[in-house]
């Protein structure tokens, strides 16, 4: 990555591991590379382009599981210590990237590194140690660099180990971690639970405490792989390099200013956490409800986040380094635990037609605890119960039945009777019983708590998600519903396609620099640009900075394409493109999306099915990535 560290340039620096062969290599990459594609979302999106991920099976050995920190994690920034995790999605079969944040992706920095790419297969479940003595297990060959003309392994190739984890297989996440911890204090760990390791294919990746890497299925690649945790041991005495330390505390002192002085991140999110959307959504008709019947709960305030605090207590959490803490602590059964964001309480919830906030804790916890994501978990429920109410299957789950959704969650992480097929997602499932139209998902990713058809910029960013109906890749809700940064008629068709290509190029570069994108909506691209400038030594302009945002919003959607994506794939489930809602203030409203597409395909200089143009490619220099 483009650094200035003792005045020499350092490349873009990680490290191979081959589970199967138990071999590991150093690589060091262009300085060009983290120029053009930042890190964390972006390299890992790089690294599966010229892996060539698109025609791996999600689950085989070679297809590659990529851990990455951002650009600026490790660095001091407030409220920018995230990574990423990119692999090819056993879910939708898509390019795909997990967040989070906690100490993980500091720790990967202090060994020096920029990424992991991990492929192959271990023999038997495995914990991976990156760091440290070898911990009493096998510690692996270091190979001679990857790149004839890059530095041997060096400094920051660290020790690489393979330990068994056979008393850890089956054991669920917070368990893991605590076992992990008890090794070793100072440890930092990537870990799956039940879920995973049965291939689950919404199974997650959880870190620190229980933070989730949540969608599309990435903890199934890791338990296909066997790989139980990936460990870091970076020690705590070294820290990670910065450079132009009294600029960056000058720019970090303007952070904290600016998080203080915004409404969103000085008080609705320290104050109520995600959950403040709960009201706010219902207020507007645009609450889904019942798998997507209806957009407005009657039960909604009893499972929003006042409700929330007054039942359970708890304060706020927050990642290490951040000042606005969106988390929510609660207590329950006497322990406290972390509480549940806004989509698990709506998909747990609203989405099944559940208002007994309890339950949805519950349910969450059990969520958390095999390693399953909650809004693919809730939203496949919803679809069961849409189906059980037909009769299908006989005597299935009806909605509003908690006690119901909470055997399902078990059964699922099981993988046994309805919930291994259910285990499948709402795509395979519903498809199964032959209904396919009740399945409420994008390229196979299950849709969150939005409707499209009391927001249609928000279907439109549903619908051109590379990753598949995903509100991280671009949220119109400020837009479209409160009327930040401007305000949009929610209804209407066109118009919305320039703001919605802002926001998906920006969310890229945040993913990429490992910055939180609450704390961004208090952070402008001038401030953020004059911090890559700080760390790396040179000056970069914001202008620069979106067009690797852009750049790596195409990588993406190249990779979708060799995969065999086309236009078909760029669309909303039926139910919101024909069945117009009965009530509410969204009421006789469906998504028009054909004309909506063709100009967003306008705006990104892509033709009429959706492949980039080549003066498109040629802008963002990727010209040469047509041919893969």
């Amino acid at each position: 990555m483009h650094r200035v560290v003792d005045g020499q340039e350092v490349g873009v620096r990680g490290l191979h591991v081959d589970l199967s062969l138990g071999r590991v290599c150093s690589e060091v990459l262009p300085d060009d590379v983290g120029r053009r594609f930042l890190g964390g979302r972006g390299l890992g999106a790089y690294l599966l382009l010229r892996q060539r991920a698109h025609h791996i099976d999600p689950l085989a050995a070679g297809n590659p599981l990529i851990f990455a920190p951002g650009v600026l994690t490790g660095s001091g920034a407030p409220a920018a210590g995230r990574f990423s995790v990119s692999s090819r999605s056993p879910l939708t079969g898509t390019v795909f990237d997990g967040s989070s944040g906690g100490a993980f992706g500091t720790a990967l920095r202090r060994l020096g590194l920029d990424f992991l790419l991990v492929t192959g297969v271990c023999s038997e479940p495995t914990v991976l140690l990156l760091g440290g003595n070898g911990g009493g297990g096998r510690v692996l060959h270091q190979e001679t660099a990857l790149r004839p003309d890059a530095d041997p392994a060096g400094d920051h190739a660290a020790a690489v180990s393979m330990l068994s984890a056979g008393d850890l297989w089956g054991r669920d996440v917070p368990d893991t971690l605590a076992a992990l911890e008890t090794r070793r204090s100072g440890r930092r760990a990537a870990v799956i639970g039940p879920a995973g390791e049965r291939g689950v294919l919404f199974a997650t990746i959880a870190n620190e405490r229980g933070r989730q890497l949540g969608r599309g299925g990435l903890g199934a690649v890791m338990g296909a792989k066997r790989l139980k945790a990936v460990v870091i041991d970076a020690g705590e005495g070294r820290q990670p390099v910065r450079a132009g330390e009294d600029r960056l505390a000058a720019l970090t002192a303007e952070a904290m200013t600016r998080l203080g002085e915004h409404p969103t991140t000085s008080f609705l999110l320290p104050e109520f956490g995600t959950s403040v959307l709960m009201g706010l959504l219902n207020d507007a008709g645009v609450l889904p409800t019942r798998n997507f019947r209806g957009a407005r709960f009657e039960a909604a305030e009893a499972i929003g986040g006042e409700a929330l605090q007054r039942t359970f207590g708890g304060g706020r959490s927050s990642c290490p380094g951040c000042p606005v803490g969106c988390g929510r602590s609660i207590s329950s059964g006497g322990r406290t635990m972390r509480g549940p964001e806004y989509e698990s309480l709506w998909a747990l919830g609203a989405a099944c037609g559940v208002g007994d906030l309890r339950a949805i804790v519950r349910a969450n916890e059990a969520c958390n605890r095999a390693g399953l994501d909650t809004i693919t978990m809730g939203t496949t429920i919803a679809c069961a119960m849409e189906l059980g109410e037909a009769g299908v299957p006989v005597r299935g789950p009806r909605f509003g039945d908690a006690a119901a959704m909470l055997e399902l969650i078990a059964a699922t992480a099981e993988r046994r009777g309805l919930g291994d097929e259910l285990a499948l997602g709402s795509v395979r499932f519903a498809a199964l019983h032959g209904a396919s139209e009740l399945a409420m998902a994008v390229k196979g990713l299950e849709l969150p708590g939005f409707d499209p058809r009391g927001m249609t910029g928000q279907g439109l960013a549903f619908a051109t998600s590379n990753r598949g109906a995903c509100h991280q890749r671009a949220s119109m809700v400020g837009p479209e519903i409160v009327g930040t940064p401007t305000w949009l008629d929610r209804f209407a068709t066109l118009g919305k396609s320039a703001l919605l290509v802002e926001l998906q190029d920006r969310n890229a570069v945040l993913d990429s620099l490992g910055s939180c994108k609450f704390a961004a909506c208090a952070l402008s691209d001038d401030y953020l640009a004059a911090l890559l400038t700080v760390l790396w030594g040179d000056t970069v302009e914001a202008a620069e900075m979106n067009r690797a945002g852009a750049r790596i919003w195409h990588v993406e959607k190249l990779f979708n394409l060799a995969a065999g994506f086309t236009r078909a794939d760029d669309t909303l489930p039926r139910r919101l493109l024909r069945e117009p809602l009965r009530e509410g203030p969204s009421a006789g409203h469906v998504v028009d999306l054909e004309p909506m597409l063709d100009e967003y395909y306008s705006c990104r200089d892509w033709d009429s099915e959706g492949r980039p143009s080549r003066s498109a490619l040629d802008r963002l220099g990727l010209a040469d990535a047509v041919a893969r």
